[in-house]
């Protein structure tokens, strides 16, 4: 019978998870089971994600994590919309990253927000049920994610460009995930960026993308040709 885990290869590396705005640490089990099959320690964080800021947030939710890897020699990120936003912002507060960081792979981060937000910004009390972390993904300039500035680890990006919602769509310039356009997911620093077949709810738990997940975190680029 084969095994699908390479017990030498990945041995003390950890893989902390970071799911998405209104989402749970349950949307990223298809992807922890993944990591968890190649041989990685796997922290799939669950976090109130609209219960407060984006910084209280990660102020809370990334140094438990950090400790749940505290035995591992290195530590990787992959995070889910608004959960890379959570990661530029605690990486930001540090003038050198920590020595055992990784790579940390962002699947669909609005890293300049998006004008979905802007939109919602103008239905009265939307943060009840877009919570305040939400709110502050917006496209201005002193939007959260557009005051991060450049990212000081490595990561690599994958953006989608298939829509489930065809009116949210509509309020986004060029190619979009459903939520987020594929120009809003990059940032200055990265290492590199993918744009893939997939929307913004379910990129996730796509095969292909899970398959290019493992190829930048062990070679740090991804997968061509």
């Amino acid at each position: 019978m084969a095994t699908f885990i390479s017990p030498a290869a990945r041995a003390g590396e950890c893989v902390v998870l970071l799911h998405g705005l209104a989402r749970s640490a349950n949307s990223l089990l298809v992807m922890e089971w993944s990591l968890k099959r190649a041989g990685y320690d796997v922290v799939n964080v669950d976090y109130p994600s609209k219960e407060a800021t984006i910084e209280d947030l990660a102020d809370r939710a990334i140094p438990e994590a950090l400790f749940s890897c505290r035995d591992a020699e290195t530590v990787h990120f992959v995070t889910h919309s608004m959960g890379g936003i959570l990661l530029r912002y605690y990486m930001n507060r540090v003038d050198t990253p920590p020595a055992r960081l990784g790579r940390s792979v962002m699947l669909g981060p609005p890293n300049h927000g998006t004008p979905v937000i802007d939109q919602l910004s103008e239905i009265p009390k939307i943060e009840l049920w877009n919570g305040i972390a939400g709110m502050q993904l917006g496209t201005g300039p002193d939007s959260l994610p557009n005051k991060l500035g450049p990212v000081n680890f490595e990561v690599g990006i994958i953006a989608g460009e298939q829509s489930l919602n065809p009116l949210l769509s509509s309020i986004i310039e060029g190619p979009d995930d459903g939520k987020v356009g594929v120009e809003s997911t990059k940032v200055e620093g990265m290492a590199d960026h993918i744009v893939m077949p997939v929307t913004h709810t379910f990129m996730m738990n796509n095969p292909n993308v899970i398959e290019q997940v493992l190829a930048f975190l062990k070679t740090g680029a991804f997968k061509r040709g």
